[in-house]
C-alpha cells in the first residue's frame, strides 16, 4: 500500500498531517498514501481561501497562519463566526455533499494550508476504499462534533434573548 518514493513536499505534508487529531489512527503508510493526494496552498494576508456561494471543490487544514470564517446576515454585514489556527479544517462538506459555501473564509494573516481535491478524494477512494471509508467515518464525526456545538452555541442565544 505505501508510495514508493515521495517527494520532499509529500514528506512535509505527512509530517503535519500526523500531528492532527483527525489523523490520529492512520499509520505513517496510510499517510504517505494521503500526501501523495494532498498539496499545498498559500494565501496572502486579506486573499479569500473562498467565498460564500462558491463551489465547493476541496477541504483544507491550516498549516500556519489564521483564517477567518464569516458569513453574510440579512443586514449584508460579514459575522466572524470563528478564527482557525494551526491544525483547523475546513471545508470537509465540500468532500460530502458538493453543496456551494456556506461561508466566506478570509486569511488574517499569511497562512498555509494542505489541502484534499474532491477529485483527489476520489482517486484515493477509489484506490484504497477501505482509507477512503476510514476518511469519511473521520469527517462524519468532525461534522457532528461541529454540529453539536453549534446546536449548543444557538441554545445558549436562544436563553438569553427570552
Amino acid at each position: 500500500m505505501p508510495p514508493k518514493e515521495m517527494s520532499d513536499s509529500e514528506e512535509e505534508t505527512r509530517s503535519f498531517l500526523i500531528n492532527l487529531p483527525i489523523f490520529s489512527s492512520f499509520n505513517v503508510d496510510e499517510l504517505s498514501v494521503f500526501a501523495k493526494h494532498m498539496s499545498f496552498i498559500h494565501l496572502q494576508r486579506g486573499e479569500y481561501l473562498f467565498i460564500e456561494g462558491d463551489q465547493g471543490t476541496f477541504m483544507g487544514f491550516v498549516v500556519t497562519g489564521i483564517l477567518e470564517v464569516q458569513k453574510k446576515a440579512e443586514t449584508g454585514e460579514n459575522i466572524t463566526l470563528a478564527r482557525l489556527t494551526k491544525g483547523s479544517s475546513i471545508g470537509e462538506m465540500a468532500l460530502i455533499d458538493r453543496s456551494p459555501r456556506s461561508a466566506t473564509v478570509i486569511a488574517r494573516q499569511a497562512t498555509t494550508m494542505v489541502t484534499l481535491t474532491d477529485k483527489g478524494f476520489e482517486i484515493l477512494a477509489e484506490k484504497y476504499p477501505s482509507l477512503g471509508i476510514k476518511v469519511i467515518q473521520k469527517i462524519a464525526r468532525l461534522l457532528s462534533l461541529n454540529m453539536r456545538r453549534t446546536s449548543s452555541k444557538l441554545a445558549d442565544l436562544m436563553q438569553s434573548s427570552l
